[in-house]
């Protein structure tokens, strides 16, 4: 493709922190944007200067000009925007997690297949610096073997949209499951889930699960290495955490308990040492650089809540951008790919369906085989 990708964003909460990232990178045209709530609409495409503008969704697949569509709706649309999307030719990125159910996970891989199109769910965490670093040393032979990874995202949602309240705690587990099965390549075979505690009655009654804490050990697919990942939402005490561990023969690299606080790495088993992580913007071009270290808007006041609560997600916006446009210019899957994002997301969903039936071991289907 000769001329620039032009890029359709969908929900312009957290969606509109990309719209700069994708109005400065130099092989995109951010093309329009697109949001029920017209006022809004209105009001978010003047402040960035977007004049293409969509309130039905259904029309914007349809626009012929329109050549990737990043999506950022509420969870429940996901998948069905996803597909929709892909059958109707246009590549796709999405927000985590993407889908909710066995079924929309093999139709997002089906509609990716047949239509040829790129689907990639944008995992913040596997392109955060803190990941980058780990993904440096491993690349460069210093973990050595890895032998375990670790997983946790501990965050009180009271607060967020209504249909937050509730949720079970794995159906939103990709920030802690991502990273584990990046780091070794990988995607989880099996996974059983143990519930812990209870959250208050109102909340149970939205989505039937009564859990406080769910934490899951899943086994990696064709690897001798397992993992571990623990998620709550709401109804205990503990400072934001979105963090993994990485064990290995030679070096391991722990997450910092608290914010503010370095991450460790324990060379040889004896050698203990604080790092401090480096940015990675050199990785991309130079006009999405400053990205990785700022919010898209000048006053804090107005960065959307995932960005403040989420420390910046860790630089990764610039670079999921990023990697979606080159995974289309050079024809080549995404990291993490349709087949990468969908198991991840199954992970945290049947880590849930183990947990109401007290720990079952479940299987995950190999959608590679779609």
């Amino acid at each position: 493709m000769s001329r620039k990708l032009n890029m359709a964003i969908v929900g312009l909460g957290f969606g509109s922190e990309f719209i700069p990232i994708y109005q400065r990178h130099p092989l995109v045209n951010m093309y329009a944007v697109c949001q029920r709530n017209k006022e809004s609409l209105d009001k978010i495409g003047k402040a960035f200067g977007v004049e293409k503008r969509y309130i039905s969704f259904e029309d914007l697949i349809q626009d012929p000009q329109v050549d990737c569509v990043h999506i950022n709706s509420p969870i429940h649309l996901h998948a069905p925007q996803s597909i929709a999307a892909l059958r109707a030719g246009k590549h796709v990125a999405c927000t985590v997690p993407a889908c909710t159910t066995l079924e929309e996970a093999r139709e997002i891989v089906k509609a990716a297949k047949e239509s040829g199109k790129k689907y990639m769910m944008m995992e913040t965490v596997v392109w955060s610096r803190e990941y980058l670093y780990v993904r440096e040393l491993r690349d460069a032979g210093q973990l050595g073997r890895i032998q375990f990874v670790r997983g946790s995202h501990l965050q009180n949602m009271y607060g967020w949209p209504g249909y937050w309240e509730g949720l079970p705690p794995m159906h939103y587990a990709t920030h802690c499951v991502s990273p584990c099965l990046g780091i070794v390549s990988g995607e989880a075979e099996f996974v059983s889930c143990l519930g812990s505690g209870r959250i208050a009655e109102k909340l149970i009654a939205k989505y039937g699960s009564p859990f406080s804490f769910e934490t899951a050990h899943f086994k990696v697919r064709n690897q001798d290495v397992a993992g571990e990942v623990t998620r709550y939402l709401f109804d205990s005490a503990r400072q934001y955490i979105e963090s993994f561990d990485c064990y290995g023969s030679q070096t391991s690299f722990e997450w910092q308990l608290t914010e503010h606080d370095d991450p460790v790495l324990h060379v040889g088993g004896e050698k203990v040492e604080k790092v401090k992580i480096p940015d990675y913007a050199h990785l991309l071009p130079e006009g999405i650089r400053e990205f990785t270290t700022k919010c898209v808007y000048d006053l804090a006041e107005n960065a959307h809540l995932s960005f403040i609560q989420g420390s910046g997600h860790g630089g990764s916006h610039p670079h999921l951008a990023h990697e979606f446009v080159m995974s289309i210019l050079e024809d080549r899957p995404s990291f993490p790919d349709v087949h990468q994002s969908v198991n991840w997301t199954m992970v945290g969903i049947l880590a849930h369906e183990s947990a109401l039936r007290g720990g079952e071991k479940i299987y995950i289907p190999n959608f590679r085989g779609i």
